[in-house]
């Protein structure tokens, strides 16, 4: 099924949408101490050959071993029938290009959840319910496997449930295709005073202090600056699949209530950071925003918007519903994602870490 698999510089991954598969996002996480690996491949069908790449993150667990790490990849996306065979390969295909010490590669899968397309997955108000447990997923990906090698990770290492909003058609439409309760709500912040503005890096401290405020307010795990300060200066202009990235904020009479990163990849603007003050809320700053960064992308070419993270659906009980309720009145489409699925190289260890990772879940910006 694949051939031609050879490692690559970086700079010459392909370019992509998909942020997480970007030279851009190497340079990124290299200056934030992993090591990228790109390998190319060519993917053998019966009536084509595709040719495709995929970015590796090779990351450390504990003095002694890593773990290979492919965030929202492959991009390439084989038939539903063939997935899983597809995936075995291509991880053995990656094991001798991995350090022995590997423990396993996860793959944040960016291909639609197989439950999604299932009509019986969802409930009397069509929302949906989610996948079946992990026992019944594992034996239906690793169907036609070799060595049924598969594993469902327990926690989604980043989001698997977004929302797509449509570029293509002209703001009245975009606007339109929203919730009466968002317009509303965007054009009472800018009646309000709410300006929005574009800030460099010298200015990320006003960042900082807005993200600190809404971790702790959220009890959400927190990064350095310096993690920002690499995604804001990495642009990967030399590659083939570099990156605009916007840092933008909302101020009302010269004070920052809410902030957030737009990264422009392709034809796919991304919402991949956000952040608030818990002053003047009934600003409604962060529609402000979210409707600036939307005409941002729109007018840089991009016919589709990515507001990165939501529960599957409106369950209160998920760490992720406050942002549903939020982002699902700007319109768009729901999209499920396959979520993260481990493939073992070390049998025992890769049972520690599973263990191990049991005590801390959650999402993580990686």
């Amino acid at each position: 099924m694949l051939t031609n698999i050879e490692s690559k510089q970086f700079q010459e991954l392909f370019a992509t949408s998909i942020v997480q598969q970007t030279a851009f996002w190497s340079e990124v996480k290299k200056r934030l101490g992993s090591t990228p690996l790109a390998v190319n491949f060519n993917l053998r069908q019966p009536d084509a050959q595709l040719e495709s790449d995929i970015l590796v993150l090779l990351q450390p667990l504990d003095r002694h071993h890593c773990m290979a790490y492919v965030p929202y990849g492959p991009e390439l996306e084989p038939e539903e029938s063939v997935q899983g065979v597809f995936l075995e390969e291509l991880s053995e295909c990656l094991r001798s290009y991995l350090p022995k010490n590997c423990v396993l590669i996860r793959y944040d899968l960016c291909w639609e959840s197989w439950w999604a397309r299932d009509i019986d997955h969802y409930d009397e108000k069509g929302h949906w319910m989610g996948e079946p447990n992990l026992a019944a997923q594992e034996t239906r990906f690793n169907f036609s496997t070799q060595n049924w090698n598969l594993r469902k990770a327990t926690f989604n290492t980043l989001p698997s449930s977004t929302i797509y909003i449509n570029l293509k058609p002209d703001k009245a439409t975009i606007l339109a295709n929203m919730k009466p309760k968002t317009r509303y709500n965007i054009n009472l912040a800018f009646r309000k005073g709410v300006n929005v503005k574009t800030l460099g890096l010298e200015n990320l401290e006003i960042w900082y202090k807005l993200y600190v405020e809404t971790a702790q307010r959220n009890r959400l795990f927190l990064n350095d600056m310096s993690y920002f300060e690499a995604v804001l200066a990495a642009k990967a202009t030399d590659s083939t699949s570099p990156a605009e990235v916007l840092l933008l904020v909302a101020e009302l009479d010269g004070q920052p209530l809410s902030a957030m990163f737009l990264i422009i990849t392709g034809e796919r603007g991304s919402y991949l950071y956000g952040a608030s003050s818990s002053e003047h809320r009934n600003s409604m700053s962060t529609y402000a925003l979210q409707w600036e960064a939307i005409q941002l992308a729109k007018a840089r070419g991009c016919t589709q918007y990515d507001m990165f993270g939501v529960s599957p659906g409106p369950d209160p009980a998920h760490p992720l519903y406050g942002l549903y309720t939020f982002k699902v009145g700007f319109g768009g489409q729901l999209y499920h994602s396959m979520g993260s699925w481990d493939y073992p190289l070390m049998t025992d260890e890769y049972r520690i870490f599973r263990s191990a990772e049991l005590s801390r879940p959650g999402y993580h910006l990686a």
